[in-house]
């Protein structure tokens, strides 16, 4: 049996149970497809049911406010996903209808060539590989493809041979058989090589490679970032403000982001490790309490109920020191 087939019959019998699969609705599957971008489907799948249950239909979405999606998407990270998605979903109201192309489904603010691919094949039967993490590591290893992934020679390459394989009348069921075989068999640590259906055809297991397959070129060094909170309490009320545009978590909430800690302040936790895509920023937390006058803060900054904090959508790093706080 060769690889396609190996791969339709696996997924036949193994294929993950996801209710994005149960329907054909472009909305519900690019939905899914941006939530699912940099998270893990166990994360990613209460976030798809509750995005659907407020707003079931791409109108909805598009009417709703920015902050509420921010809202909703609250501890997915990433969160200019969710503003592409807001953006998006307006593009199509406009359109009039979700776009039946890979053209018109790039088009669409935050889809790239691997999103553009999962929707087209899988809502409209399109025949277009999908190329992702799971989707390089199976190919690279099964054929022993030693090009380094994170380039434009191994996109490519690896994009052609994904498209050779795919068989034109089955792209949704080979597509999402790649993304699951690489998720449950094929996996990044301890793959189930000893179960693999593909195990006599693999080159990275006759030969002894699979830990070093797929090759990845380290670029990046990664940044650090101190940040210092103070989250004042005032006669029941606390100050927080909207992140500006041109930095990390554009649009989110936050407390007081202060270089001077006033005096009296108590800190609660200090370097609060949080990971980003290229940067790790640390964060130190700290409460005040002031007595007398309510201090003056900068213009951005406002005042609110502290029982309405949970109105709106902050930062996961904010959101855990916050955690540190009702802890206290």
């Amino acid at each position: 049996m060769d690889f396609t087939n190996t791969i339709l019959q696996w997924f036949h019998e193994n294929g993950r149970a996801l209710p994005w699969r149960e329907t054909n609705d472009a909305y519900a599957i690019w939905l899914s497809e941006i939530i699912l971008q940099q998270t893990r489907v166990e994360q990613g799948r209460p976030y798809w049911e509750r995005f659907m249950q407020r707003w079931p239909t791409v109108e909805a979405l598009a009417a709703a406010k920015e902050d509420e999606v921010l809202r909703q998407w609250q501890g997915l990270g990433y969160y200019s996903r969710a503003r592409n998605l807001h953006h998006a979903a307006r593009q199509v109201v406009e359109m009039g209808a979700f776009p039946s192309t890979l053209e018109g489904i790039k088009s669409l603010k935050g889809v790239g060539d691997y999103t553009a691919a999962a929707i087209g094949s899988i809502a409209f039967g399109l025949p277009a590989a999908v190329v992702d993490g799971n989707v390089y590591r199976v190919l690279a290893r099964h054929f022993g493809v030693a090009t380094p992934v994170n380039t434009t020679e191994g996109k490519k390459e690896f994009t052609a041979l994904a498209q050779s394989l795919l068989p034109g009348d089955k792209a949704s069921a080979f597509n999402q058989a790649m993304m699951d075989f690489g998720a449950i068999q094929c996996t990044p640590q301890h793959p189930q090589c000893r179960s693999c259906p593909l195990q006599e055809s693999c080159v990275a297991w006759r030969e002894g490679r699979v830990d070093v397959l797929p090759v990845k070129v380290r670029r990046l060094k990664v940044k650090e970032r101190h940040l210092t909170y103070v989250y004042i309490r005032y006669d029941g009320q606390t100050a927080i403000r909207r992140r500006p545009s041109g930095d990390i978590w554009q649009g989110l909430y936050e407390p007081w982001l202060t270089d001077t800690v006033p005096v009296g302040a108590v800190l609660l936790r200090q370097n609060v490790r949080h990971e980003l895509t290229h940067r790790v920023v640390y964060a130190d937390f700290w409460l005040w309490q002031p007595e007398g006058r309510r201090p003056a803060l900068p213009t951005d900054y406002f005042w609110i109920n502290e029982s309405q904090i949970d109105n709106y959508g902050v930062p996961r790093l904010v959101e855990k020191l916050l955690e540190a706080l009702w802890k206290e």
